[in-house]
Order: structure tokens, then C-alpha cells, then sequence
């Protein structure tokens, strides 16, 4: 059920059995496979439907053709994480994806059919057709189903517009949160908490992520002492809408799996080099366009519809064709200006094969998690998949002892701290951009040691200036029995001051794991180590208090 919109009364201090941070596919689908007999209680930072799942336009992969089977998609997958899956992750996923498929189906999602069979389209990197979806608004259509079925459940309840500020953790276990409701602050205890706040593509100035997908479940577990593995692999997606005034709206690739074709300013194509040309992997593709684009000095690439249908245009892609024209392109007559972005994380806190963490109590799905199955770089249309396989070992989740748990009665007490001036709210915005620009000038799609090294000691400098902010460290003086009522402007500066202090927190560690990584593999590229090692076919992993270090991978 869902709690009324902008109430003013605290989450109950009932004692909650799970606590599940985010609601896309991944937390959404999580609520729905965790024991009914369950007290749920799933937090969603927004108040309105925004999330990275509802952006997903291609669709889900899942072996359903005869001419298909199980060892393509994983030989697929396999191909695509450059040597770095976990085989026994991926098998799961591709021997598990038809029952989660049925399972939606059950829950009244309608794909798109041809024939009187489920509709797949080819994407980078398949072999085979195996990408169901609805037009080119399959998150959309996915996240409104589970919405549906979310808000009709009696034993979860679903608190919209609540920011978790930190992880409780009490004798190494994760018992609960704190969280920041409205204008109050006060902590929630759980007997395990989920992580489903998705990936960080909003670091980056150049992104096809809405704003929340800044790393922040990341920077959450990193501070609990969960590890976190792989942070270096990020996938930039090759063809976002590159438009003045417009934002980075995803251009589906599924239009180059239909039979469109990039090309460059002189009509030539920047990825005639590849094997795969159109169709290479996304790492290969972006890096294409990103060397094609410098050559030229130009800003973007074409993407050129006309080889495709305009009929099959209009009814398969009415998303794009809308979003293109509502900024002045058209393009069933003209090509589409398109650019590299950020895309999808496929590093993330560390789970294993039953999305637990490696700090107990804590379990991580979706984009958060680093499950093994993308390896370093994810193949199409996995993810969505990803989030339900994963989703459905909440159905056997363990627990925290219930005996360790106190009850817990809150006091009221007026926030103490100053308000901040406009000037000073306006300030930390300022950072906050800033922080993207550099995020995207020295961990984009290509990097050196060089400029990370310029760029390590900037953020390192500016976090060791927030760290003596008076605003967030009142957050560490909050005890578990109170709630603090925050003024207007103090709210409004603690959310920016989050923002900035956990984007801080996640680009250094991206950064650390960027320099860490000394050869190209999937989604990190350095130009001054091109190539690819035999000495490097593991994972980085990171942890707080910790050196960064090398996990060998045992397939």
C-alpha cells in the first residue's frame, strides 16, 4: 500500500522484517518476491515515477525462439564481459530468464507478439533474435505493472519521497536506516535491508540516467563496510541524442539491430573499421565515435534511420520518433545527432548468487549489485533480466535474529544548527556540477593516469573541506530514539550536501579503481595501457579501511 503523498507522520517503528531502498524494477520486483507474510517497507527518494528501468526502452533478453538456446545467451554474455564473468552467475541468469518472463506475463505485462508468438528483436552483441519488449517503452511498461501489484499488497508499504542518509550497523550486522522524511530525520530498525537504488550514471555530465542514479546505494554500502568490486567497468552507451537544448535521451539500439547505420559528417562510417560494424559491442562502438568525432572536430555523430521501414519506425519506436521531433529532428527524413553517454554500471557492491552482500544483513539488486554476470562490459538488454532473476532469491532471504531487537520510542527535538544562506545553497549545487564535468573529462570513455592523478588530488581536497560541514556531521550525533525536525532551508542544503558528499564519496572510488586497472578491458579504456593483460583477468575490490586489491576469478 501506498502511504498518502507528502504525509507529515514518521514511518511507524513497527518492527520491520526487510527494508528495500529503491523502487525501479529491482526494488519493485524484490517487494514482490519477498515472503507475503513478510512487514516490508520499501523507501523511494522520489515523489514522482522517475527511475533508470522506467528509462529502458529495449527490451529484456530471454532465450524463447527454437532457432536459440541457453549456451548462445551465455556464450553471448560471456563474450561481452571480456573474460570476467562468473560463469555460474550467468548460467543462472540465461536458465532462469523464460520462468521470469512467464512470471511477468502472470503479472499482466503484454509483449509485443508477431505471429501469435512473443516479438524479438536483434541487439549489439547477440547472436540471436532474443530481446523481447513493448515498442521502445518496455521499462515503462515493466515498472507500471509491478507499481500496480505493489501498491495492492497489504504487508508492504511504500513511502515515497524518503532519503536513506545512512546503513545502521550494530555488532557487523545491517539492522535498519536512517532516513531523511520530509523535514525529519530519525532511524528505522529492519532484520535486513535491500539495496535496489540503481546505478551512477549521473556522475557524469554527458548521461541517459535520470539525476538519482548518482552512485549514491554505492557510497551507502561502501560506509557499512560492504565490498565493492569492479567500479572501473562503465558502459557508455554509443548513440544519445546529441541536440542543443536537449537532454541525453537514449536512441535505442535496437534501431541499429533494425537496420540502422551511423555515419559522420562526410556521409563515411566511424565504426567501418569494427568486425561487427554497427552491431560491435558498445564499448567498441562508443570508442569509434569518440575517436571519429575528434578527428573531425565535431560534437556528434549521425544515426540514419532510412534503411529501416518508416512504417515499422512509427509503430516500433513511437518513443524515440516522438521525443526526436518534440526537439526539431525528424528523423524518417533526416539523421539523428547523436553522442556517447554514461549508460549502466556493471561494478557495484559485491553479491553473491542469493544477492547477499558481504556485510550481513545487507543484500544489493540491480544495477547496485556487482552479481558476475556482466563481467566488463554487459551485454544488451541484460539488466532488465538481471534485476528479476536476482529479485527472486528475496523468495528465501535470511533474516537477522528478531530477539536482537529493541523497541523503539522516539522523542521530538528542534534541529540546532544555523540555517544556510541561499548563496551557500546555491554554492553546493555548483559543486555538484562541477564534480560531473571533471567525473566526465577524466573517467569517460577514455582515461590516463595522467589526469586521474591531477584529478585524485582536486576530490580528494574537497572532501576532506566537506568533511567538516556542521550540517552532516549533526547526522552522526542523531540517536536511534529521536527525531529531529529540520527547518525549510536546512532541508533543502542537508539533501544538496548529501548529494555532494556521496557523489564524493563514489567517484573517488571510481577514480581509485580506474587507476588501480592498468590495461583496456570492456568499459575501461586506458590510452596510456591500450591493451589488454592476462595478469589483470580479475576483479579490483575495494573496501572501507582497506587497500584496493586484485580478486582472481574462479570459474
Amino acid at each position: 500500500m501506498l502511504r498518502p503523498p507528502f504525509s507529515q507522520e514518521p514511518i511507524p517503528i513497527d518492527n520491520w522484517d526487510v527494508i528495500v531502498i529503491g523502487a525501479g524494477a529491482a526494488g519493485l520486483m524484490t517487494c514482490l518476491e519477498l515472503p507475503s507474510n513478510l512487514k516490508v517497507l520499501l523507501l523511494n527518494r522520489n515523489t514522482s515515477k522517475v527511475s533508470s528501468s522506467r528509462w529502458a526502452q529495449g527490451g529484456i533478453a530471454s532465450v524463447v525462439r527454437q532457432d536459440d538456446s541457453f549456451d548462445l545467451h551465455a556464450e553471448d554474455t560471456l563474450k561481452a564481459g571480456d573474460g570476467l564473468c562468473d560463469f555460474q552467475a550467468v548460467e543462472m541468469l540465461v536458465k532462469e530468464a523464460p520462468g521470469c518472463v512467464e512470471r511477468l506475463q502472470n503479472l499482466g505485462m503484454i509483449f509485443d507478439q508477431s505471429s501469435d508468438q512473443l516479438a524479438t528483436t536483434l541487439e549489439a552483441a547477440h547472436s540471436r533474435r532474443r530481446v523481447l519488449h513493448v515498442k521502445d517503452r518496455t521499462g515503462r511498461a515493466l515498472v507500471e505493472v509491478l507499481e500496480d501489484h505493489i501498491e495492492n499488497q497489504k504487508n508492504i508499504l511504500h513511502c515515497r519521497g524518503v532519503r536513506v542518509t545512512e546503513l545502521l550497523i550494530e555488532n557487523k550486522e545491517c539492522r535498519g536506516v536512517q532516513v531523511l522524511d520530509g523535514a525529519n530525520l530519525y532511524w528505522i530498525k529492519s532484520r535486513a535491508v535491500v539495496l535496489a537504488t540503481g546505478g551512477g550514471g549521473h556522475l557524469f555530465t554527458n548521461t541517459t540516467n535520470p539525476a538519482q542514479s548518482s552512485g549514491e546505494g554505492i557510497a551507502l554500502a561502501w560506509k557499512a563496510g560492504a565490498a565493492i568490486e569492479d567500479l572501473e567497468f562503465v558502459q557508455f552507451h554509443p548513440t544519445a541524442l546529441k541536440f542543443y537544448g536537449a537532454p541525453c535521451f537514449l536512441i535505442s539500439e535496437a534501431l541499429r539491430g533494425e537496420g540502422a547505420i551511423l555515419v559522420d559528417k562526410n556521409g563515411e562510417s566511424p565504426v567501418k573499421n569494427l568486425e561487427n560494424r554497427d552491431l560491435a559491442t558498445r564499448d567498441q562502438v562508443s570508442r569509434a565515435i569518440m575517436k571519429n568525432m575528434h578527428d573531425n572536430n565535431a560534437d556528434h555523430v549521425g544515426l540514419d534511420l532510412r534503411y529501416i521501414d518508416p512504417e515499422k519506425i512509427v509503430e516500433r519506436f513511437p518513443t524515440i520518433l516522438s521525443r526526436c521531433q518534440d526537439y526539431g529532428v525528424n528523423p524518417l527524413n533526416e539523421v539523428i545527432p547523436v553522442a556517447p553517454a554514461a549508460h549502466y554500471w556493471m561494478g557495484g557492491v559485491k553479491t553473491d548468487l542469493n544477492a547477499s552482500s558481504t556485510r550481513k544483513g545487507l543484500y544489493a539488486v540491480g544495477e547496485v549489485a556487482s552479481t558476475g554476470v556482466h563481467g566488463a562490459n554487459r551485454l544488451a538488454s541484460n539488466s532488465l533480466m538481471e534485476c528479476l532473476v536476482f529479485a527472486r532469491k528475496m523468495s528465501s532471504i535470511v533474516l537477522n535474529d528478531l530477539s536482537k531487537f529493541e523497541q523503539l520510542d522516539r522523542s521530538f527535538q528542534e534541529f540546532d544548527i544555523e540555517d544556510p544562506k541561499e548563496d551557500q545553497i546555491s554554492i553546493i549545487a555548483e559543486k555538484i556540477d562541477e564534480l560531473r564535468k571533471l567525473c566526465w573529462l577524466n573517467l569517460g570513455v577514455s582515461r590516463n593516469k595522467v589526469n586521474m592523478s591531477k584529478f585524485l588530488n582536486c576530490i580528494q581536497n574537497d572532501i576532506d573541506k566537506l568533511n567538516t560541514n556542521d550540517l552532516l556531521n549533526c547526522l552522526e550525533k542523531i540517536k536511534f530514539d529521536q527525531k529531529v525536525k529540520l527547518s525549510e532551508r536546512n532541508r533543502r542544503a542537508l539533501n544538496l550536501l548529501l548529494d555532494l558528499k556521496n557523489r564524493q564519496i563514489t567517484t573517488i572510488t571510481l577514480l581509485k579503481a580506474c587507476l588501480f586497472r592498468e590495461e583496456s578491458r570492456g568499459g575501461h579504456y586506458r590510452d596510456d595501457f591500450p591493451d589488454k593483460e592476462k595478469n589483470w583477468e580479475c576483479h579490483t575490490r575495494q573496501q572501507l579501511d582497506q587497500k584496493i586489491q586484485k580478486r582472481f576469478i574462479k570459474n
